[in-house]
């Protein structure tokens, strides 16, 4: 154990060396020093009693004396007066991978990070790029390593979990002897976080389905590996779960590994009544043969028919929670939920205006691309300075293009809009006259999130009320596992927006997805309409749109409850209801 201590000591000492911007060579010593301990045959206290320390490669008097002081004290001198003049989050960012000491440095001294929370709300609100020579992978990459650190500790964000697993099945996929596989657990429900990945797949070939499972690409080390079950770690710290089932079982087993525990619960005592019994083998029913009584499988090789022989319609598993869907289906009153391919457009992205990296003409490419009509534009206002936000006369340049760009376009529309700020009073951070020129107007919290919950409910009220303020945006501000939602009172933020006919957006970003599942299915239920924005700052941000969608659905959203189902014709006529109601 010394060995190890030992050389994590000195690869610390050459990383506070290397953020001070010491030697090299004097750095390269610790870091081969480090590894000279770390690989050595035997305990490195042996040598140390034996006086061979200077003989060992790479171990010099000075090092050689550290290792002693170790040995003999347990710690190291030199390094505690280098953790002394060090601030610790240098050292924490330093964990994260790609982030280098220089970056570290600058993150810390430019823009005052001082704890991996702050970095994340950093990052999340585009100050990194805003850097000289930062760009907008770097900020990504930090965010991808912070979520590789926050997996340690718990669950991991939908938005890691999700194309990992979708990579899985697209090659297990590719396997002859697999007929079927698809992803399971809460992850098929579209939670925010989950905890693992739990994989299935309808294999004649199980040997080769694990074989093919536990040697794919990306994978750390094997937990498990049976004749139909396997567990794996990948590199990136995610458990992964695959279990081979037959054919014939392959609904029943999706249903029971998809869960919810409580749904599943619910479906066993609905068998239980009809006389049946439900597992994960399917759903079977007793009967007499020749033989004596035996058990008949009635149902299991698609979750469709495992629903209609317990007497239910299907139910979609991003509601599987028991929260009312079971006496829906009984009562054939399930919602028809909104699908990603009944949006039309997205509604929130941002260019290089203002924090984003792409161009106008650039972002109407790709949102023309994936089938889109229309595209609303709305980088921050003025106030947001961290974020770059417009002046006036950076607005009225950008409108400027964008009129130009629409002449060309085809078939598509970019539409104008701007996040505006709510200022602490409920004012808008935006002239009148800019506002009405704008098609659409997104208005947001970016600041004083600790008012107080009267305070911030009549900020955020005020706000809404204004004739110009068309969609609220991350209405509650929270960021997953990094920043709690702030103190406002929901339930009269939906009655305004019902009252004033303002849109509130599902942020598609997975690091929000705000409004929640819960939230949804309140402001529909007040006659709130529902805009799905991804918050696209570079654009493969794009793809978020898939997030909103899948918290939509948990919200029990039907096409009807999406403002960008419509036509762009369609969303401005019910933009300008508001406006010219006032």
């Amino acid at each position: 154990m010394k060995n190890e201590e030992i050389a994590k000591r000195f690869d610390e000492i050459a990383d506070i060396l290397e953020l001070r911007g010491e030697n090299v060579f004097r750095i390269n010593a610790y870091r081969r020093g480090a590894r000279t301990v770390e690989g050595l045959a035997r305990p490195i206290e042996d040598a140390a009693a034996e006086g061979a320390l200077a003989e060992l490669p790479g171990i010099g008097k000075d090092l050689a004396s550290k290792i002693e002081e170790f040995v003999e004290k347990g710690s190291m001198s030199y390094l505690e007066e280098l953790r002394s003049g060090t601030p610790p989050i240098l050292l924490e960012m330093l964990r994260i991978p790609g982030v280098g000491p220089k970056t570290a440095v600058r993150l810390h001294e430019e823009l005052g990070v001082s704890s991996l929370d702050e970095l994340r709300r950093a990052a999340l609100d585009h100050r990194i790029q805003a850097l000289p020579k930062m760009k907008a992978k770097t900020e990504e990459n930090i965010l991808k390593g912070l979520d590789f650190l926050s997996r340690a500790g718990g669950r991991t964000p939908i938005g890691v979990a999700l194309p990992l697993a979708l990579r899985v099945v697209a090659e297990l996929e590719k396997l002859p002897g697999v007929k079927r596989a698809a992803a399971a657990g809460s992850l098929r429900r579209f939670r925010e976080t989950v905890g693992d990945i739990d994989i299935l797949c309808a294999s004649s070939s199980p040997a080769a389905a694990i074989a093919a499972f536990t040697h794919q690409d990306g994978v750390a080390r094997v937990l498990a590996e049976g004749s139909t079950k396997a567990s794996v770690v990948m590199r990136d710290g995610i458990q992964a779960d695959l279990r081979v089932v037959d054919e014939e079982a392959f609904g029943s087993a999706l249903a029971y590994f998809t869960g919810s525990k409580e749904h599943n619960i619910r479906l066993r005592e609905i068998a239980i009544k009809r006389g049946m019994k439900l597992s994960e083998y399917g759903v079977f029913k007793a009967a007499r043969g020749k033989d004596g009584a035996k058990e008949i499988r009635v149902a299991g090789r698609t979750e469709e028919e495992v629903y209609k022989a317990l007497g239910l319609s299907f139910i979609p598993p991003e509601i599987r929670e028991d929260a009312g869907e079971i006496e829906a289906a009984r009562a054939g009153k399930l919602p028809s939920l909104v699908e990603l391919s009944d949006i039309r457009g997205d509604l929130h992205c941002h260019s290089d205006y203002s924090d984003g990296a792409a161009t106008l003409t650039e972002i109407a490419a790709a949102a023309k691309a994936r089938g889109y009509s229309y595209m609303l534009i709305t980088d921050h206002s003025q106030g947001l300075h961290v974020a770059n936000g417009l002046s006036p006369q950076r607005l009225i340049r950008q409108m400027g293009e964008i009129d130009r760009l629409n002449e060309k376009l085809k078939g598509f529309r970019l539409l104008k809009g701007s996040e505006v700020d709510i200022l602490p009073d409920g004012a808008l951070d935006m002239r009148e006259d800019l506002l009405e020129r704008l098609d659409v107007v997104y208005v947001a919290i970016h600041s004083n999130f600790k008012m107080k919950r009267d305070a911030m409910t009549r900020r955020v009220v005020a706000a809404l009320e204004h004739p110009r303020a068309h969609i609220l945006a991350h209405p509650t501000g929270r960021l997953i596992g990094v920043r709690d939602a702030y103190e406002i009172d929901m339930a009269e933020i939906f009655a305004a927006a019902a009252r004033t006919g303002t849109a509130i957006e599902i942020n598609a970003h997975p690091a929000r997805l705000d409004l929640d599942s819960g939230n949804c299915r309140l402001a529909a239920d007040a006659g709130v309409m529902i805009a799905i924005g991804t918050d696209t700052h570079v654009l493969p941000e794009l793809e978020n749109m898939v997030y909103g969608i899948g918290t939509a659905r948990r919200g029990w959203l039907s096409k009807g409850n999406i403002l960008n189902t419509r036509t762009c014709k369609q969303v401005i006529s019910i933009i300008n209801k508001k406006s010219s109601a006032a």
